[in-house]
């Protein structure tokens, strides 16, 4: 069998571990790279030594050393991070799995540009169970179009630094695109004081940051009469490297090209 060769971004962080342990636990995987910021006290150390099974890969800051094995690199890192990283992959060909939120338009106009050179897959979210949740919600926005208040209310840990999440925009974009709308002309991301009534065609944004929530999401179609709530609660960050791992797997025999996770999961 192939192994797919995979490098990992933030290597010693949360969600690098998580990915490392992944990689080392798949049959059709193995890890050969490993990158963290300059200045990391992990520079240097062997990128799988916390599992106690030392992988032989060592975590660099420089891009030529902690790439040059790779094939694939799974980011969940920052935005200014990962443009870094996007611009040495597409020079030399390496495909990329980028997890990373918070991007202003211009971030995500260098990763389309940038998948004209290599193929990448790009999703707020990597959890199967999440996009599957993003297609019943344009199934439920359909179906709820009129008399019908939405909500979305999302929960993170203490350390995220951005709000809304990606995810609970990239919710936001898909009921709005149901509805014939578009996001950023109906979104309400906050409220105080005396507001007025709630406009109708508006779709609200609550943000909740505390503790060690890995990542709640709840949309709300408030009726007359009713409510009815579609959620994902996500309890561990294992979910998001699976699908990670999904993600390498469905561009092992893509050249360029930018994907989302509805691509990798044939729910388009």
């Amino acid at each position: 069998m192939n192994q797919m060769k995979i490098a990992v971004a933030g290597a010693s962080g949360r969600m690098g571990h998580m990915l490392i342990e992944t990689i080392q636990n798949a049959d059709d995987a193995v890890l050969t790279g490993a990158l963290d910021v300059a200045g990391s006290p992990a520079i240097g150390n062997d990128a799988a030594a916390f599992l106690g099974k030392p992988a032989g890969v060592l975590i660099e800051s420089d891009l030529a050393k902690g790439l040059a094995n790779a094939q694939f690199l799974i980011d969940f890192t920052r935005p200014e991070g990962t443009l870094k990283h996007l611009e040495y992959c597409a020079a030399h060909g390496i495909k990329m799995i980028i997890g990373t939120t918070g991007f202003d338009e211009a971030g995500k106009a260098a990763i389309a540009a940038a998948a004209e050179k290599t193929a990448i897959v790009f999703a707020p979210n990597m959890s199967v169970g999440v996009n599957v949740t993003m297609k019943l919600l344009e199934m439920a926005a359909k179906s709820f179009s009129h008399g019908y208040d939405i909500e979305i209310i999302e929960a993170h840990h203490r350390h995220k630094v951005d709000a809304p999440s990606g995810t609970a925009i990239k919710m936001g974009e898909v009921i709005a695109d149901a509805l014939g709308r578009k996001l950023k002309d109906v979104a309400v991301y906050a409220r105080e004081g005396v507001t007025g009534e709630r406009d109708p065609s508006s779709i609200g944004f609550a943000t909740i940051r505390g503790g060690d929530i890995v990542g709640d999401h709840t949309v709300l179609f408030a009726g007359i009469g009713e409510r009815i709530e579609i959620s994902h609660k996500s309890s561990s960050r294992v979910s998001y490297a699976h699908g990670s791992l999904r993600a390498a797997r469905f561009l092992a025999d893509k050249t360029a090209g930018l994907y989302d996770m509805r691509d990798v999961l044939g729910l388009h």
